[in-house]
Formats: C-alpha cells, sequence, structure tokens
C-alpha cells in the first residue's frame, strides 16, 4: 500500500500507458531523488478492467501499476510502497 505520493496528470491518449508512467516516474525522480515503485491508475487505463486493486496490473520498468477506482481517468498517483 502508498500513503503518500504524487499525483501526475497525463492525457496522451496516442502513448501507451507505459511510456505515461515512465514519464511520471522520471518526473518523482527529478523532484524527489528516490524511485518510485508503484502507481496506481483508474481501472478504466488497464487492459484488463477485472484485475482487483492488490494484483499488479503491469510492471513499466521497476514500477508496479495498479487499478483504482478512486483514482481519475489520465491522473497518476505514483510513489514509493510501504511494503518495500
Amino acid at each position: 500500500m502508498m500513503y503518500t505520493g504524487m499525483l501526475w496528470f497525463d492525457n496522451d491518449a496516442k502513448s501507451e500507458l507505459r511510456l505515461r508512467v515512465e514519464r511520471a516516474a522520471e518526473y518523482y525522480r527529478r523532484k524527489y531523488g528516490q524511485q518510485p515503485n508503484l502507481c496506481f491508475v483508474h481501472p478504466s487505463m488497464l487492459a484488463n478492467r477485472d484485475i482487483p486493486m492488490t494484483e499488479p496490473a503491469i510492471n513499466s520498468g521497476n514500477v508496479e501499476v495498479r487499478g483504482m477506482k478512486t483514482v481519475l481517468p489520465n491522473h497518476f498517483w505514483i510513489g514509493i510502497s510501504q511494503d518495500a
């Protein structure tokens, strides 16, 4: 679980989700000096919309991407997992 993180907005629908996550992760690294390892997105942004919040949907580099209904579409809640 992640309690604090950075909220990133990216509505570039032409780019793949992995690329959008990588852009958010790069900005996070530059801003906070740490590598993020967890990112929550709205389930509609994932190919398989039936994946529960606790299961990883995809990995983008070192970042695990999960769906969460409370995150708005085109928003990325990215940070460091408390379980790490």
